[in-house]
């Protein structure tokens, strides 16, 4: 398996070069210092995974991503990690609003295992996808930490359809499922956007976001089902 690795600290790259080159099966084809030579490097090598730091030159902000996005359309087989030092969920959306598949969200203090590290690379170049625990929990502790979950404004429908979002449904196999018309699916669908305050991000993002929002809020789910609001 081919890897391409970037980092703009020299201390990361190597100590990722390191891991990396001691795993059996993958094999470094290249090591980049910032976004742009990245972008060079994969199109040159057309490896199988790529391993980024999220900020880079010359951006200096979630270079990482962008790359990861771009990477979408040009090689959409190709897996990417993105490390981070910062557990923030929005850095996890988004990355994966273009789709999850092939796509990990790692934190760098979390690397200390070289097998763990290759076990993910190897995930994302055949389609799975990852995000660090630590970075669900803060998801979860932001959302725990709400007086007032936005899933109690949801009604039963717009919660079953929202479960199903959260399973990766669309909505044609949303109504499928529930017996509906499409149509009334999207109507649905759109609602619920409109209720959780997603109106403003791509059809893609929003329905990444929802299932975030729905698979972190427990609390919210439960005082749903207090309410008689779920079966």
């Amino acid at each position: 398996m081919r890897v391409v690795v970037a980092d703009d600290s020299v201390v990361i790259r190597e100590g990722l070069v390191a891991m990396l080159a001691e795993q059996p099966g993958l094999r470094l084809v290249g090591v980049c210092e910032d976004g742009a030579e990245l972008e060079r490097t994969v199109a040159r090598e057309r490896p199988d995974a790529v391993v980024t730091d999220i900020r880079m030159p010359p951006s200096g902000e979630r270079e990482g991503i962008r790359v990861a996005s771009k990477l979408r359309e040009s090689q959409p087989q190709l897996g990417v990690v993105v490390l981070s030092q910062h557990v923030e969920p929005e850095y996890a959306i988004d990355l994966m609003s273009s789709g999850a598949s092939g796509r990990a969200y790692i934190l760098k203090d979390r690397l200390g295992d070289a097998a763990e590290l290759a076990r993910v690379v190897r995930a994302v170049s055949e389609g799975g996808s990852e995000i660090d625990p630590l970075v669900v929990d803060a998801l979860i502790a932001a959302r725990t930490r709400e007086k007032r979950s936005p899933l109690q404004d949801l009604t039963p429908r717009e919660l079953e359809i929202l479960a199903q979002i959260a399973e990766g449904k669309s909505n044609a196999a949303i109504a499928d499922s529930l017996v509906l018309t499409k149509g009334a699916v999207e109507k649905h669908v759109n609602s619920i956007f409109a209720k959780l305050g997603l109106l403003d991000s791509t059809s893609v993002s929003r329905r990444v976001k929802a299932a975030l929002l729905f698979l972190a809020d427990e609390p919210g789910q439960r005082a749903a089902a207090e309410r008689g609001q779920l079966r």
